[in-house]
């Protein structure tokens, strides 16, 4: 059975495109182009990862259209329409310097330049206005903290710690200090 953990969301299938089994795929990522290589997808049916090898790949920007093996006619892409695509952890492109995936930074230890030790990383909300840490302190009080590049100064994976330069006043409001 496949652990659902070794994956993560690539993107979602929006549309048959034509009449000959393709189909027109939104792609969740920053950097289309790291994917336009792939040989295999997994397809969300049922609960279920199920791998389609794929034919071919034509990006435009955070579109693509692709062609899946076994996917001949309208019939068979029509099935694979709203469906999510993930790919394993595996082929993620590594990151490096002060840009991070969110799964990658849960856990790490939030430390801010006039504060200190903040608490720990539970997890990234990520709106549309703006992406947050979520931070539990050691009393279990929850910051949120923006994530932006005037805030995070440094990402240190080898101690799993963000160093952040926090808005005045933004940690007093949740430590009430």
């Amino acid at each position: 059975m496949i652990n659902r953990d070794d994956y993560f969301f690539l993107g979602k299938i929006t549309k048959a495109h034509g009449y000959e089994g393709k189909l027109n795929v939104w792609l969740d990522v920053d950097n289309p182009m790291e994917y336009s290589e792939l040989d295999i997808v997994f397809v969300e049916i049922n609960q279920n990862l199920i791998p389609y090898f794929i034919k071919s790949v034509n990006l435009l920007n955070n579109k693509a259209v692709i062609e899946l093996q076994d996917v001949n006619d309208a019939e068979d892409a029509a099935a694979l329409v709203q469906k999510d695509l993930y790919l394993p952890m595996s082929v993620l492109p590594e990151k490096t310097g002060n840009s991070f995936y969110f799964h990658e930074v849960e856990g790490f230890e939030l430390i801010d330049l006039g504060f200190g030790r903040v608490g720990t990383i539970k997890t990234v909300l990520d709106y549309p206005s703006q992406s947050l840490f979520q931070v539990l302190t050691d009393d279990d009080i929850e910051v949120l903290m923006p994530m932006n590049g005037d805030i995070i100064q440094k990402v240190d994976r080898k101690a799993k710690q963000i160093l952040v330069r926090a808005p005045e006043g933004l940690i007093d409001i949740y430590l009430n200090k």
